[in-house]
């Protein structure tokens, strides 16, 4: 599986990240990415940007060094009601969000039904088109649920190769089940680094094994073509 963009890649803005989206689009470009989907952290999160750095984001350029830049957010649930850390109108300014659960920022690990209503409840942001690695075993949730409702809402789930080399351990059998249930129920999978330094970007290798071992086909990935993930996300081709 050779992905054309990656959507959850940090900035040195993340406050725990080491590359600036200089260093990122060269890498991209290297990797042999079309385009890449800058997602730092919501404000909830301890050391995340100010809220208005996801306003700033208007001066990006639209493409740099020959990469497309997206411009998302990994935003964090802070409520049971799937209250996020970002609010709408500045959500409509983005190309889409992630969300999903993460310590420190005053949502605890509850039970598979409250984590998994949290979930479904934020997929009602028209903006979060992603579930940022919801196999978190430290947050379980029901892939059968989760993963109906996300179809409904034509959101993806992710598979985060991150959560099976540096963070989240005990994710690969949580990431198992719900990549069955996407390629059962018929929904769609983003295959993402979660890179947090620019040599990571681009890397999915460990979370197209899991998914493709679970049945997961090439075209349920919507970021395997520039030119479907823009439709996904409803952005311009241009």
């Amino acid at each position: 599986m050779r992905i054309q963009a990656d959507l959850h890649v940090h900035t040195v803005a993340s406050g725990h990240a080491f590359s600036t989206v200089a260093e990122i689009a060269a890498a991209a470009r290297m990797t042999g990415l079309r385009a890449v989907g800058l997602a730092d952290h919501g404000p909830a999160l301890p050391g995340g940007p100010h809220p208005y750095h996801f306003s700033a984001m208007r001066f990006l350029p639209r493409v740099m060094n020959g990469i497309r830049i997206l411009r998302g957010v990994e935003a964090n649930l802070v409520g049971p009601k799937g209250e996020l850390d970002m609010p709408s109108p500045l959500l409509d300014r983005l190309d889409y969000a992630l969300v999903g659960f993460h310590d420190g920022c005053g949502l605890k690990p509850a039970s598979i039904r409250k984590n998994t209503r949290a979930l479904v409840a934020a997929m009602a942001e028209p903006r979060v088109r992603i579930l940022a690695h919801p196999g978190n075993p430290a947050f379980p949730v029901d892939p059968a649920e989760l993963v109906e409702a996300a179809t409904a809402h034509r959101v993806a789930v992710e598979i985060n190769n991150a959560s099976f080399t540096l963070a989240r351990s005990g994710s690969e059998e949580p990431c198992r089940r719900l990549a069955a249930e996407v390629a059962r129920q018929g929904g769609w999978v983003c295959l993402s680094s979660d890179a947090h330094v620019a040599v990571d970007v681009g890397r999915v290798d460990r979370a197209w094994a899991v998914a493709r071992e679970a049945g997961v086909r090439p075209d349920q990935v919507i970021n395997r073509t520039l030119e479907g993930l823009l439709r996904f996300l409803g952005l311009p081709a241009t």
